[in-house]
């Protein structure tokens, strides 16, 4: 039984600003698929749409979760996560005056991830073992890095079947993206999750991904078979690799 995701022909924005047009991408089960593109190309639009934030004007936004096919498009955002889809959001978003412990908890929402959140915290703590040094520490008070780690591992205390990942590299020294994205891909394998992940730093999220798709304007200007196929293309050599 799988878990993909597939967006079809979505256009949205908001009020009378389009910030999508007509955007289809895909992962499909097990994949890690990056969205490119620079910041206002409708990236995190897209993610808000996904999750139930955004409505789309147009378009189909369907979530295969355990072999069962779910249309998300007038679900709810509570719904969606109850689905088995968690959001790492961009800047984090975390309870910035609760501990680390307590946002964590909070990560548990969905009423299947409530019955194991004591092994889902052990297993956070195992796979972050400074958040379990942190464990009391008020979230605000902690370094980007670990507030990072503390977004993703929150995300993942939902038990999620399809995790969303918006700018992980965002705020953080180079040796930290390598560490954060690194992390990723070993959740990833570890816990058989589908991801798609938002990023702007091309050779990190290469490093991990199978494959992607480049947002331009709110459109998708290439889409990818391969990393190969995003390495060569012409559109990531003019954005990311100062070719051309």
């Amino acid at each position: 039984m799988g878990n993909s995701l597939s967006i079809e022909n979505v256009s949205a924005g908001y009020g009378s600003v389009t910030v999508l047009s007509d955007v289809s991408v895909h992962a499909g089960d097990g994949e890690t698929v990056v969205l490119l593109g620079t910041n206002g190309n409708g990236k995190t639009t897209l993610m808000r749409c996904i999750t139930g934030q955004v409505v789309p004007s147009r378009g189909t936004i369907v979530a295969e979760i355990d072999g069962e096919r779910h249309n998300l498009i007038g679900l709810s955002t509570e719904e969606i996560v109850d689905l088995g889809i968690s959001l790492v959001p961009e800047g984090r978003r975390l309870f910035p005056r609760l501990t680390v412990e307590e946002n964590l908890t909070l990560g548990a929402y969905r009423q299947s991830a409530r019955e194991r959140i004591a092994a889902s915290m052990d297993f956070c703590f195992e796979v972050f073992p400074r958040l379990k040094e942190r464990r009391t520490q008020l979230a605000g008070s902690m370094s980007g890095g670990e507030q990072q780690m503390l977004a993703l591992a929150r995300a993942l205390m939902a038990s999620p079947k399809i995790l969303l990942i918006d700018e992980p590299s965002v705020g953080l020294a180079p040796i930290l993206v390598a560490r954060m994205i690194d992390k990723i891909a070993e959740l990833k394998t570890a816990l058989g999750l589908t991801v798609m992940m938002a990023e702007q730093n091309f050779e990190q999220a290469a490093r991990i991904a199978n494959r992607g798709y480049v947002l331009v304007h709110g459109q998708v200007a290439f889409a990818a078979d391969s990393v190969d196929d995003l390495r060569n293309s012409d559109v990531v050599r003019r954005l990311y690799l100062g070719v051309g």
